[in-house]
């Protein structure tokens, strides 16, 4: 089987350099492109420069050119890039990874449309510890329906830009569904001043900002007398781009349509 040709957008950003060392550490793909955005001081630069290699692939910031030679784009950049994406991608024919966090409601049904078209693996998080963890809260979550409060407790670096993260959102969706409920109708992000005694239909979140905290996540249920807590921590965003690269290889084998981090896992 030849080497799937996938892409990078975000080349130069932590997570970017990421998946580039990901790539090229696999024997089953092969770099076809690194997308930077128009001024970066990068563009131009072998894509491998960072690793002290050269790939032959120079940070660019034309994307068509990117994606003409590319099977898959990996995205882990902002809303409003990945949806110039996505347009792009719809023109080449291009499978899409997406790891950005923070759509509006209008993007997210942009990105629903595209997958008839194309295959899309869409999820704010993509290490399997995490998709793991969602299992496992689901399953919890029916034993804790009356007498437990839950809570969601996340942590990230300075430099997040949403709130409350995008994986906290995923354990939200997922307690909520279990417990046959909409995280739209019970969720309550922050607390402040006098808010009145808790209602216990009620998911709470809470966002802590700061350091280099690569992604801390703690749902609380916390009942009379005793309080289960279920973590993830991140340690290293290793695991992220090496849930996107398998991810990839999954799209590789799928007609269009929409996905997530539990189809790639079988978890449904």
């Amino acid at each position: 089987m030849l080497p799937m040709k996938i892409a990078i957008a975000g080349a130069s950003g932590r997570m970017g350099r990421m998946l580039i060392e990901a790539v090229l550490n696999d024997p089953n793909a092969t770099l076809a492109g690194a997308l930077e955005r128009s001024g970066s001081p990068q563009l131009g630069e072998d894509a491998g420069a960072f690793l002290g290699k050269r790939t032959g692939v120079a940070i660019s910031d034309d994307i068509d050119g990117v994606l003409s030679g590319a099977q898959c784009l990996i995205d882990f950049t902002r809303p409003e890039g990945t949806m110039v994406h996505l347009e792009a991608a719809l023109r080449h024919n291009v499978k899409l990874v997406i790891g950005t966090t923070g759509f509006e409601d209008e993007q997210k049904a942009a990105l629903r449309a595209a997958s008839a078209k194309i295959g899309i693996m869409c999820a704010a998080n993509m290490s399997v510890g995490v998709n793991v963890t969602l299992k496992l809260l689901e399953f919890a979550a029916r034993f804790f329906e009356t007498g437990y409060d839950i809570e969601i407790v996340e942590a990230h670096h300075r430099h997040k830009v949403d709130a409350p993260s995008g994986t906290a959102l995923m354990m939200g969706e997922a307690i909520a569904g279990a417990l046959g409920r909409k995280l739209d109708d019970c969720a309550v992000y922050g607390r402040q001043g006098i808010t009145g005694e808790r209602d216990p239909s009620t998911i709470g979140f809470s966002a802590i900002r700061g350091g280099d905290i690569v992604g801390d996540h703690t749902v609380l249920f916390a009942g009379t007398g005793e309080r289960i807590e279920i973590s993830h921590k991140s340690s290293s965003r290793v695991s992220y781009a090496q849930g996107a690269l398998r991810a990839a290889h999954f799209l590789a084998t799928r007609e269009a349509g929409w996905y997530d981090m539990q189809d790639v896992l079988g978890l449904r």
